[in-house]
């Protein structure tokens, strides 16, 4: 179904003594070809001007493109709240129809917001959509290479989320970037309040695929920067390192993630009937599997048989990386 009025986009802008990137950044976004309405900065302590750099920017942007001004909000956090806090304080202030989310490091392609918000208006059941970025330096060099890419996303994965099952996908692993990731506003009261055991993008996708459509553009529509001081970057394994993760210790990775399976079926629950039956299942299932990981023996050799009887239930492909999950829970100290 087609939206029936104009959508308006806020963006949802956090930094962290991001001032090197940021006027770059926060011009990509105020001279898109569809402009967004409003930006709601969140300061999170800086100590080096990012929010004057912010301030500077949206002025200087001002005098130059025609048109409305684009609105400015400051939040500055006296103490930090970290990523998901000062996030979700940025999109609970959110006005627009639609929010994008915004690191401080990136840059816009100058049509991103005019080629993501068309799929919203042709489709009131897209909550979420997110796109691939192409992978930068520090000096915003290409690298050669993509998120998806990184990520190792899979055609299987891709062809699971362009035909409604995104949280199947998502249910086995996030692919889901916060900064290239455009929803609706409504979503928040569903998300809202963002757990901290989930990262803001991952949960974000999640609740939106459980009740609505998730989508996803094989396109690269920002320049994702990776530099030394990513929180969250994004960069593929080599076999070496893959190998060393299969031998390293668990640590609390399983009970971390069975912690964060139970949350999500708690909000789940909350919802009612807007979720479907087999979703619950799925969740309570992935939450045995979890429990079973984080309980596996010490001793790799009495890991064999129980683990071979998990294999054979098939919820090491439902719930992780399939083989390689079965060989990281063989083989990886605890």
């Amino acid at each position: 179904m087609r939206s029936s009025h104009p959508l308006e986009v806020s963006v949802a802008l956090c930094t962290y003594n991001g001032a090197r990137f940021l006027r770059e950044q926060v011009r990509s976004i105020c001279l898109q070809t569809r402009p967004p309405i409003e930006i709601v900065l969140s300061d999170d302590a800086s100590r080096d001007g990012s929010v004057d750099v912010v301030r500077a920017t949206v002025a200087e942007c001002a005098a130059e493109r025609p048109g409305p001004p684009i609105a400015l909000r400051v939040f500055e956090n006296p103490v930090a709240l970290r990523v998901v806090k000062n996030f979700e304080q940025a999109i609970s202030a959110c006005t627009g129809d639609l929010i994008a989310l915004s690191d401080q490091d990136d840059v816009w392609v100058p049509d991103r917001l005019e080629r993501m918000v068309a799929p919203f208006v042709q489709d009131d059941n897209l909550w979420l959509l997110h796109t691939d970025a192409r992978l930068v330096d520090s000096q915003g060099l290409d690298l050669g290479n993509t998120l998806f890419h990184a990520l190792e996303v899979t055609p299987s994965e891709l062809e699971r989320i362009h035909t409604g099952r995104a949280f199947d996908v998502f249910l086995r692993r996030n692919l889901v970037t916060g900064a290239t990731t455009v929803f609706r506003r409504a979503l928040l009261a569903d998300a809202l309040p963002l757990p901290v055991e989930w990262v803001h993008d991952e949960w974000l996708a999640i609740i939106a695929s459980t009740t609505s459509r998730v989508e996803l553009l094989e396109e690269s529509l920002i320049e994702y920067r990776q530099h030394e001081s990513n929180q969250i970057g994004a960069r593929r394994d080599t076999f070496k390192e893959k190998v060393h993760k299969a031998l390293a210790s668990r640590g609390n990775t399983h009970v971390e993630r069975a912690v964060k399976a139970e949350l999500l079926l708690e909000r789940l629950l909350q919802l009612g009937d807007r979720v479907p039956p087999e979703i619950i299942d799925k969740v309570r299932s992935k939450i045995v599997h979890q429990r079973f990981r984080a309980a596996l023996p010490a001793s790799r050799l009495s890991r064999i048989v129980p683990i071979a009887r998990e294999a054979m239930t098939g919820r090491y492909d439902k719930f992780g990386r399939g083989v390689r999950g079965v060989v990281r829970d063989l083989f990886e100290s605890v």
